[in-house]
């Protein structure tokens, strides 16, 4: 009997575009992403869904890509980091990061942001204490938070008014 399931195809929206490749069905999403689609922003740290840096939004929705199987995200709209801005365009979250100095070493950082992302989608006026406890799930080794809180404050403030705008 061999231990290994067969491969397959594999399906998925990511970041609005139809991808494919080939995966066995035991591999995790966060590495489908990072070797399969050859997606590296999304990060692998602790591989128990502890410390965030592997999150990704499922249909809108902030989850660790290595707790979830790619075959488990098959027909589903995924959103990774290189989804959020770009450097010509980044995203309101992406300029407070740099603004506030809201990041050290960075791996955190993709996991931070789109748990940040999806919060501040459902929650556009938050208070400190909501920011912190939106982040409590992703680790950050280096910055003591403080200042990714400040960062997503502001990123708050400038996304309401983009709303108000529209």
């Amino acid at each position: 009997m061999s231990g290994a399931a067969a491969a397959r195809t594999i399906c998925l929206n990511v970041n609005g575009e139809e991808r494919s490749a080939t995966a066995e069905p035991r591999v995790t999403l966060v590495d489908f992403l990072r070797h399969g689609l050859r997606l590296t922003g999304t990060h692998v740290g602790c591989e128990q869904g502890v410390c965030g840096a592997c999150t990704v939004l499922i249909d809108g929705f902030a989850v660790r890509g290595c707790l979830m199987l790619a075959v488990q995200a098959e027909g589903r709209q995924v959103q990774t980091i290189e989804s959020l801005g770009t450097v010509e365009a980044p995203h309101a979250l992406q300029r407070a990061f740099l603004k506030h100095h809201a990041l050290q070493c960075g791996y955190c950082t993709p996991g931070m942001l789109l748990s940040l992302a999806q919060f501040l989608h459902d929650v556009p006026d938050p208070t400190e204490q909501e920011v912190r406890e939106a982040i409590s799930g992703n680790l950050c080794r280096c910055t003591g938070y403080h200042n990714i809180v400040k960062a997503a404050l502001d990123a708050a403030a400038e996304l309401r008014g983009a709303r108000e705008e529209n």
